[in-house]
């Protein structure tokens, strides 16, 4: 018998409708142009020409020069038009753009802003409807600061040796609030009929993310910072092994697998139960692992190296 056809959900368009112009370069702005575009919003992105002496084509987006694969992804849908925003013809295009758009998403200084006309009191009285989302490095006086991803990740305590973190935290986390902020706007303005100006600022995006850290969480004597026995990365015989049994029942579980008696939460927590998994874990082939975790309902993922 044939299991019956599921229908597929259809993602929400809540702002089909919305024209948005960014003029946002690298990767948090255009990471949260990329989300509203899937939110259904019409998206044209202003980048400045390609540098002088590249090849025709070439983007004005440094993205675009040093890593053309994930300009592509972040482009995706999203129409992209050439404009100098230092010439007359440029100021012109842009202002005809502005004359038809909604949510204007920049990632300028605020000095540059101004000095590009786009300062939000002339903005506002301009085009009274507009809204506007300015990315920044650091909220308030510090907007003017030099910094980036790392520098943030720092300052929010989020670099904690020589590697380099795993992603570009700062930059993400910054684009969720930037487009968060853009959907704040489309509902201010639907019932006050007014733009809006809010400023969204990566290191506020750190210490955001930073803030299990802050709490404990993931201190090395926290719950989900390696105390918990459950809860840690381990070698297994031809690979590692992220092992994520942090609630009792599948605590329980892991343990009756490495043959620890669970005595209460503070079991997980003794140095014999971790030396007990670990020694369990380091005999284990990942795909003796995975069926373990299949039969047993355990939370782990192996990992080849």
């Amino acid at each position: 018998m044939s299991k019956p056809a599921t229908t597929p959900i259809q993602p929400l368009k809540p702002l089909r409708g919305v024209r948005v112009l960014s003029l946002a370069l690298n990767l948090p702005g255009p990471a949260a142009m990329m989300r509203l575009r899937a939110m259904g919003a019409t998206c044209l992105k202003a980048e400045p020409p390609g540098p002088r002496g590249a090849p025709a084509g070439t983007s004005g987006d440094p993205m675009g020069q040093y890593n053309p694969t994930a300009y592509a992804t972040l482009r995706g849908g999203i129409k992209v038009v050439a404009i100098d925003l230092k010439s007359e013809k440029g100021q012109a295009r842009l202002h005809k753009e502005l004359a038809r758009t909604d949510l204007l998403l920049t990632s300028f200084r605020p000095s540059a802003l101004a000095k590009l006309g786009l300062a939000w009191k002339p903005l506002h009285k301009a085009y009274p409807a507009l809204s506007v989302v300015a990315i920044v490095g650091a909220p308030g006086a510090r907007a003017e600061e030099p910094g980036h991803d790392l520098t943030y990740l720092a300052d929010a305590g989020l670099v904690t040796g020589l590697e380099l973190p795993a992603t570009l935290f700062a930059d993400m986390g910054g684009a969720l609030m930037a487009s968060e902020a853009a959907l704040k706007a489309v509902l201010a303005q639907k019932t006050s009929g007014k733009g809006s100006f809010q400023e969204v600022a990566l290191s506020d995006a750190a210490a955001w993310l930073a803030l299990p850290r802050s709490w404990g969480l993931t201190q090395p004597r926290g719950a989900v910072g390696g105390a918990h026995a459950g809860y840690r990365v381990y070698p297994c015989k031809d690979g590692r092994v992220a092992v994520a049994a942090l609630e009792p029942h599948f605590a329980a579980s892991l343990c009756a697998a490495a043959g620890v008696t669970v005595v209460g939460m503070a079991t997980l927590f003794q140095p014999a139960t971790h030396k007990a998994i670990a020694g369990f874990l380091a005999v284990q082939t990942r795909q003796q692992l995975n069926a373990l975790a299949a039969a047993k309902d355990i939370p782990l993922h192996t990992l080849t190296d």
